[in-house]
């Protein structure tokens, strides 16, 4: 659960540590609007993935299914810095498919935590694997990330590419077919 009162005093001391004057008018409300923030882009932690991929439809097709171009935004547990871009989410169904915006409602699941972009690929991944007894699933997420832009080495515009293939999809074949579909 997440404690806005822990998140209103840490905010204070931070900003306490880099010298600014809690008082002053512009920071006044600042930590209290951190906190609100922080219980909207960390909801994640108390979402399931499972609640958005528990309804499902019955289908004879069991062709793949692609939502590609899901845009994200998550935070680096490294740096607590944002990184951000786009994700390809494909499925094998067996017998059973979703509601596709429930692809895009499983990957913010996972988004809305402090993570790592390999971590957040595989999770989505799995829980679409698991959940749906998909016959395949791939994951591929292509996202810039703050604390490699922002600070550090300052390369704005690289992107990070990660990707995760379950079941079928761990074969070259139907790699192929999910990379041909890309370019559509």
């Amino acid at each position: 659960m997440i404690d806005e009162n822990k998140i209103k005093e840490g905010v204070r001391l931070l900003l306490e540590g880099i010298g600014e004057d809690v008082t002053r008018e512009g920071l006044k409300d600042t930590p209290d609007r951190i906190a609100r923030m922080y219980s909207e882009i960390y909801a994640g932690y108390e979402d399931d993935a499972k609640n958005h991929l528990s309804k499902r439809f019955h289908v004879d097709n069991n062709d793949i299914v692609l939502e590609k171009n899901i845009v994200f935004y998550s935070t680096c547990e490294h740096h607590m810095m944002p990184f951000y871009g786009t994700a390809h989410i494909a499925y094998i169904p067996n017998n059973e498919v979703v509601g596709i915006s429930k692809l895009a409602r499983t990957l913010e699941v996972y988004a809305r935590r402090l993570q790592i972009q390999e971590r957040l690929t595989e999770e989505v991944a799995e829980s679409i694997y698991k959940e749906l007894n998909a016959r395949g699933v791939m994951v591929v997420i292509e996202a810039e990330h703050m604390c490699m832009t922002m600070r550090g080495i300052k390369k704005p515009g690289s992107k990070t590419v990660t990707m995760a293939g379950k079941g079928l999809f761990e074969k070259e074949e139907y790699r192929n077919r999910f990379f041909d579909m890309m370019r559509i």
